[in-house]
């Protein structure tokens, strides 16, 4: 087995090989639309092993990630748009011009100053004076409850928000009572909207709060799926299926797995 410890240039002289006319089919068939999702995909990938505290499988999502960056640079060199120095050489500009505390004189007293000036200095950036609304550079492809919250900070920043979580709750409290009001007329679309004023809402809580909703919805599947896979391993051992047990049966084996995963992480 090849024990060579491979560097960065290693690894952008590998892509180059697979991309060449000689080189992996199905590597040099992808496109930037075509493996566009396997960005978000990683993405979500890495921030499961941060969940886990899985330093060896952050460590190879982080690669995963890396591919991904190699990759879209790579297909953009080959037609002469930029090329991964480029991406590199633009970073590395940026973090120097928004951190002028450490490779310039200004001082700053701490990290929220550090924030204030990161913003002015972005805001004053050439290509940024074109904006006509503080909301006009987020993508329109942000999953809905990272988009949420970003519109969410966005506003803020003008002052628009909450002064605390407490009349966030009497909003929460509204949004259900017109839930359940849509629920009553029979009207899809209404339904739809209010559901969507409720979530909005909740991830107006989740951010005054300090919690990220799109983590915390994450750690919220896992954990369902976590018990609901106990659940199934549990009645199977007893020669049944979950599809066997009436309501009642399922809500008994579902506080049976939670109460023994309880158990389990308290000691």
């Amino acid at each position: 087995m090849d024990n060579k410890h491979y560097s960065f240039e290693d690894l952008r002289q590998i892509m180059a090989r697979l991309r060449a006319p000689d080189g992996c089919p199905w590597d040099r068939e992808q496109t930037h639309q075509t493996i566009k999702d396997c960005l978000l995909e990683e993405t979500f990938e890495f921030l499961e092993a941060v969940e886990d505290n899985n330093i060896p499988h952050m460590r190879e999502e982080l690669g995963d990630l890396l591919l991904q960056v190699v990759f879209h640079a790579q297909m953009a060199s080959e037609s002469d748009h930029y090329t991964l120095d480029d991406v590199i050489h633009e970073l590395s500009d940026k973090l120097v011009r928004r951190h002028p505390h450490v490779f310039g004189t200004k001082a700053v007293t701490g990290s929220d100053e550090v924030v204030v000036n990161w913003e002015a200095i972005k805001n004053a950036e050439a290509g940024k004076e074109h904006r006509k609304s503080r909301m006009d550079d987020i993508p329109k492809t942000y999953p809905a409850l990272l988009k949420a919250k970003k519109l969410q900070v966005r506003a803020a920043k003008d002052g628009f928000d909450w002064p605390d979580v407490a009349p966030i709750w009497e909003k929460l409290e509204e949004e259900i009572g017109e839930v359940r009001e849509a629920v009553t007329e029979n009207d899809a679309d209404h339904l739809e909207d209010e559901i969507g004023d409720l979530f909005f809402v909740a991830v107006n809580l989740a951010r005054k709060l300090g919690v990220d909703p799109e983590i915390a919805l994450q750690r919220a599947n896992r954990k369902f799926e976590t018990r609901y896979r106990g659940m199934e391993a549990l009645i199977e051992s007893k020669g049944q299926k979950m599809s066997d047990l009436d309501l009642v049966a399922q809500d008994k084996l579902w506080d049976e797995v939670k109460a023994a995963a309880a158990k389990s992480s308290a000691k």
